[in-house]
């Protein structure tokens, strides 16, 4: 078997930069973002991030897609007796949202099962090991795999925020083929630097790291500044 040549990097006129990473986007443009919401624990982040989205005024659209067992987990988790996707965006949000779109998870017609369609980036929200492993290995059986599959395929920036654990070797070795084909692995872990006092304020600092990481920088994102080395001899 005749081995692959390697990559001529410049060749591809700057499309790629060398380290592989994708193009930088101009965080003041407008933003057309689609956030997947699977079964996974986490209704409060994926609630956290669609707040945020509505209220940041660079974001022009949102397309929110989100299992039936996404339903389920608010409805235990987060007190909401719904099964429409309409109520439960309403709800997250606190109000009537502006510029969510609620899309079935098994409308493959949609705009962003296409490449065609611009969007700028997708974050999967929380991201269960199923989605995971179908996203890694190029299976679209939901509208959530399909657009992430598109994602991908447009070289445009995914992020998936994990959320369960202990790791198994097939969580893992997807999570690695997932990263291997452009996916950004953003598990739901806390930070603890910034001395949070409640669970809302670990789930506002992990959902602003993220956004800052989409090119979505937050007012009152936690950045550490450093602390000079201790140089008194005891």
């Amino acid at each position: 078997m005749t081995p692959f040549a390697p990559v001529d990097l410049n060749a591809l006129g700057g499309l790629i930069s060398p380290s592989g990473s994708m193009p930088s986007r101009d965080s003041s443009q407008t933003k057309s973002v689609i956030l997947g919401v699977t079964g996974a624990s986490g209704a409060i982040v994926a609630r956290c991030f669609l707040q945020m989205l509505e209220a940041d005024v660079r974001v022009t659209k949102i397309h929110l897609v989100a299992s039936k067992s996404a339903l389920r987990v608010a409805q235990h988790e987060l007190g909401i007796r719904t099964n429409n996707l309409e109520d439960l965006a309403k709800f997250y949000k606190g109000s009537r949202t502006r510029k969510t779109v609620c899309l079935p998870e098994d409308d493959i017609g949609a705009l962003i099962a296409s490449g065609s369609y611009p969007a700028d980036w997708m974050l999967v929200a929380p991201c269960s090991m199923g989605t995971l492993g179908r996203i890694a290995n190029g299976l679209s059986s939901s509208l959530i795999e399909r657009a992430a599959d598109v994602t991908l395929k447009e070289r445009r920036p995914l992020v998936l925020s994990l959320r369960d654990s202990p790791f198994n070797r097939v969580h893992m070795e997807n999570m690695l083929r997932a990263h291997q084909s452009g996916a950004t692995i953003f598990p739901i872990v806390p930070s603890f630097y910034d001395n949070p006092s409640t669970l809302d304020g670990m789930v506002t600092q992990y959902c602003r790291r993220v956004l800052g990481h989409l090119s979505l920088a937050q007012t009152g994102q936690y950045q550490w500044k450093g602390e000079p080395i201790n140089t008194q001899k005891g």
